[in-house]
């Protein structure tokens, strides 16, 4: 008897349990259906992968096939993200019985509450000011700007068939991918989703490689002289040192 009485208050607790984040994944399913005022908002999710796909395209300049597979996985982000930003929120679609039920005073139908990140670590002013958004725009800033200095420099090299080494090539000897990179990563920090956490570092091993067979090219045309700027040269992460001598022009 008491093991029947056992079982089946656990059977009864499961049943609350389950009872309960249904209850929360419908509530937001029907806020969803009866407001599309956040979501639905397709023309801006075409206008903002446009701007970012266009404005990195003209810093990238993709010539070789190697080149198009890498941006396009790079722009295939961007659309996954601007999608779910504006379009629909695949994310909280799925996780939806999860947050309701950890979070249920938040309104995840609210274009706020897409910032994941800060609902989840408690705060509690406006997103676009709170921590991980700002840290955001500093990487994606930060990415933009490195690769529009190595577009030119890299653009003149190439034009002169030199080895490009100053700016920041003289930091990494990937300072494009690295530009990717950050961006990315400000994406992530600003509106993370389940899509763009798989495609992440799928778009990290995809610039390892790419980077290490234009190594191999690069090392065949310009031998000693590469073998050299490698030794000295990190690939992605630059030296704290590096970093310090270029901040106070040494």
């Amino acid at each position: 008897m008491g093991t029947a009485r056992i079982a089946t208050s656990n059977n009864t607790d499961m049943e609350t349990a389950m009872s309960e984040h249904e209850s929360a994944y419908a509530l937001l399913m029907l806020a969803i259906s009866e407001s599309r005022s956040a979501y639905g908002l397709w023309t801006l999710v075409i206008v903002n992968s446009a701007v970012f796909i266009i404005f990195a395209f003209s810093f990238a300049t993709p010539r070789t096939k190697r080149d198009w597979r890498s941006f396009g996985a790079f722009s295939a982000f961007l659309v996954a993200l601007f999608t779910e930003m504006y379009g629909f929120p695949l994310t909280i679609y799925l996780l939806s019985g999860w947050l309701g039920t950890r979070y249920p005073e938040v309104d995840f139908l609210s274009h706020d509450a897409g910032h994941l990140l800060e609902v989840i670590f408690g705060w509690k002013g406006n997103p676009h000011f709170g921590p991980f958004h700002v840290a955001s725009y500093v990487l994606i800033f930060a990415g933009f700007v490195l690769l529009a200095r190595s577009w030119g420099i890299l653009y003149e090299a190439q034009r002169r068939r030199e080895l490009a080494t100053s700016g920041p090539y003289a930091g990494v000897r990937h300072p494009q991918y690295l530009g990717f990179v950050l961006i990315l990563s400000g994406f992530l920090l600003q509106w993370p989703t389940l899509v763009t956490l798989v495609m992440f570092p799928i778009l990290l091993t995809m610039y390892v490689r790419l980077a290490r067979r234009e190594e191999r090219e690069v090392a065949a045309e310009f031998g000693e002289e590469f073998a050299s700027y490698a030794k000295r040269t990190p690939a992605f992460i630059p030296r704290l040192s590096t970093l310090f001598a270029r901040s106070y022009g040494a």
